[in-house]
């Protein structure tokens, strides 16, 4: 008898509206019973709630416990804070999980990359502890900083880097329970400790800590602008990797170059209650309505999705199905043609055809 899952779908803004919609044809086309709570948030519900976030979209997906969603517009610089980051906070989704895989008929720099980034998704500079220049609280900061015997110019802006060992412990046992879940070889902690000696030092003292509990799974370390260095030289060295909240924003861009850009990176945001699954990338607005962004990074978010939920089987197919299509090359999106032999295909069609790859593959 099939298991029904209760899944919130939110479907973003920009172009997040037809990659979640090509998912969602993709993921029920594997035939598991699913039940679709459509949640709407982003700059498309402004005007509605006043809020790019309304506690509605929170509250399904704490009851329902996992969730899809397209991506969403964060301003630059000005306006509303990361929709994406305050669903993190209030859910408390401490795992950000980004693999970067390479598929067979990807324009890629290299064949044979099969990365893992998980990044701590709470703490950081993301924690959004901020002070404007010419604030009060920026005044008191730097009157404080100069009894420390520290002196901060008057014209600067403050951000302040916390990292717990709670924090730090959380994110790196999981970066191992992974490891071992998915037959991985290897954890490395990436960091900046030779500089920040109180915060990204406390994070690989951590880090050493926990890996003694997992003798079964390599561990080592590496400075992040080594890292960086060392994923472009010979990135089949590494497997899993684990890092503080901002260098897993960088270094999960980097691996996924590696491998064919943003338009095939998923990911996931995993904590102890639930669970949410996207794309890495943006909104893309100014391709808004015009069936033409790649689907592959939000399907691939799905089959990540598949597998939390442990529809295995279903998951397999789907990545299966989704990796024959681009292989082929016949049926994709533009930024995925390696020929003029024939026209790229729009997001639908794209999707539409890993469907029919699954249907084929399973005999209907």
């Amino acid at each position: 008898m099939k298991k029904e899952h209760k899944i919130t779908l939110i479907p973003g803004d920009g172009t997040g509206p037809e990659v979640t919609e090509a998912a969602r044809k993709c993921i029920e086309a594997t035939g598991i019973d699913v039940e679709w709570d459509v949640k709407h948030a982003g700059v498309d519900v402004m005007d509605k709630f006043g809020t790019p976030l309304p506690d509605e979209v929170v509250e399904s997906v704490r009851k329902n416990r996992v969730a899809i969603k397209g991506p969403i517009t964060t301003p630059v610089g000005v306006g509303f804070r990361s929709v994406n980051v305050a669903l993190r906070k209030k859910l408390n989704l401490y795992a950000c999980i980004r693999p970067s895989k390479y598929y067979p008929g990807v324009k890629a720099p290299y064949d044979n990359v099969d990365l893992v980034v998980v990044r701590e998704n709470t703490e950081d500079l993301y924690a959004g502890i901020e002070f404007e220049k010419d604030s009060e609280r920026a005044g008191d900061f730097r009157n404080f900083m100069k009894t420390c015997g520290e002196k901060i110019r008057r014209d600067a802006g403050i951000s302040i880097k916390p990292i717990s060992v709670e924090g730090s412990r959380r994110i790196v046992d999981y970066s191992f329970r992974y490891a071992r879940d998915f037959g991985r070889k290897k954890v490395t902690a990436v960091h900046k400790a030779n500089i920040m000696k109180h915060t990204d030092g406390l994070f690989l003292k951590v880090a050493r800590e926990v890996a003694r509990d997992y003798p079964d799974i390599e561990f080592e370390d590496r400075i992040v602008d080594n890292m960086a260095m060392q994923l472009i030289q010979k990135p089949w060295l590494y497997d899993v990797m684990v890092m503080p909240n901002l260098y897993g924003d960088i270094i999960s861009d980097l691996c996924a170059g590696l491998t064919g850009g943003l338009g095939l990176a998923p990911g996931a945001n995993i904590g102890d209650e639930c669970a949410l699954f996207e794309p890495t990338h943006g909104s893309a607005p100014k391709y808004k309505g015009q069936n033409k962004v790649n689907p592959a990074a939000t399907i691939l978010s799905g089959v990540m999705m598949l597998r939390y939920i442990k529809e295995t089987a279903a998951a397999d197919c789907l990545e299966k199905a989704l990796s024959e299509v681009i292989f082929e090359g016949e049926n994709v999106t533009y930024d995925l043609k390696s020929d003029d032999k024939t026209p790229p295909v729009g997001t639908q069609d794209m999707a539409e055809a890993v469907c029919r790859k699954i249907r084929k593959n399973n005999g209907v």
